[in-house]
């Protein structure tokens, strides 16, 4: 069985019916809305654009905002491109690299729906990455 496999599946479910729904072209702030809107319906705890600040050896070296954060377990990152590309890929195995968060999913709302469910667990990153937090599950997410 796949880390939080029946979370995702559930992110999944909602994708495609938000994608369904709105199909093809609108801004990604409009798919981000509606996918927290569905996994809200679900039951599930989501939060939008929640600062993120990353570390390098024991240093504050910057922040980001993640689109979508469910259940303090999987970031969502949500594209409207017309493909997905190997950086968007990249930029969500380094949000998990900079998180206690073990699972990610990339969702492009292009002209044909695609999604990459990314894994990256906690026994694979640096300690000096998030070093200075507690030891709740997304401690380095910050208000």
């Amino acid at each position: 069985m796949m880390l939080h496999e029946e979370l995702t599946e559930q992110i999944i479910q909602a994708f495609y019916k938000v994608y369904n729904t709105l199909g093809y072209g609108f801004l990604e702030k409009v798919y981000e809305n509606s996918m927290a809107h569905e996994l809200r319906k679900m039951g599930h705890t989501v939060v939008q654009q929640k600062k993120v600040k990353v570390y390098y050896d024991g240093q504050e070296v910057g922040d980001y905002e993640s689109d979508v954060i469910v259940d303090d377990l999987v970031i969502v990152e949500t594209k409207a491109k017309e493909s997905l590309r190997e950086e968007h890929e990249a930029q969500l195995i380094n949000y998990l690299k900079a998180t206690k968060i073990e699972v990610g999913l990339l969702m492009n709302f292009g002209k044909k729906p695609e999604f990459r469910r990314k894994i990256f667990t906690n026994d694979r990153k640096q300690d000096s990455v998030f070093k200075k937090h507690s030891n709740t599950d997304c401690a380095d997410l910050t208000d």
